[in-house]
């Protein structure tokens, strides 16, 4: 059965927003933004909460902001940062949802982060191995974590949402 609350976890350009709305859209549910969310509490943007408070700062935000998330009694698609799994009440927080893996080669998330100067963990850092240094280290919660895994690498929109709708309606 499928609970109140569907989070998509995965590497930062797996997909989360653009498949989270996509699938809220589809399933008539609010989709909401973590990163978005915190932004708003903390009032500034989130390489910026990094640059002046630290990244530890930062995952105690996200984890509030998480608990708050999955509280919501109405539901919804939950599109979390890629992080969110390192800690461990985070991890038992998203026991509480649907969670979906959206699954991507870090040779793939390379090619679509390029360029983006709001992925502060890549700041300063060739980012394919960056990536892939922490495709290693999160790997496993993902799996620990994941009701379903995606792979996302060469599905479109429309493909990824139905296979989700699929998983959903099981």
């Amino acid at each position: 059965m499928t609970k109140p609350v569907i989070a998509l976890i995965g590497l930062m350009g797996a997909g989360k927003s653009t498949l989270g709305q996509a699938l809220a859209r589809h399933l008539g549910l609010p989709f909401v933004d973590l990163d978005a969310r915190i932004v708003e509490q903390a009032g500034k943007a989130i390489p910026r909460i990094f640059a002046e408070d630290g990244e530890d700062a930062f995952r105690v935000l996200e984890s509030a902001c998480l608990e708050q998330c999955i509280a919501s009694p109405q539901g919804c698609v939950l599109a979390t940062g890629g992080g969110v799994i390192i800690r461990d009440n985070n991890r038992r927080q998203l026991g509480q949802c649907t969670v979906i893996w959206l699954d991507a080669s870090p040779e793939v998330l390379a090619r679509r982060v390029a360029g983006d100067g709001n992925r502060p963990v890549l700041q300063g850092d060739d980012a394919l191995v960056r990536l892939r240094e922490l495709d290693r280290q999160r790997r496993p919660w993902y799996q620990q974590c994941a009701d379903f895994r995606l792979a996302t690498d060469d599905c479109t929109i429309d493909e990824a949402v139905a296979r989700m709708d699929d998983f959903l309606r099981q």
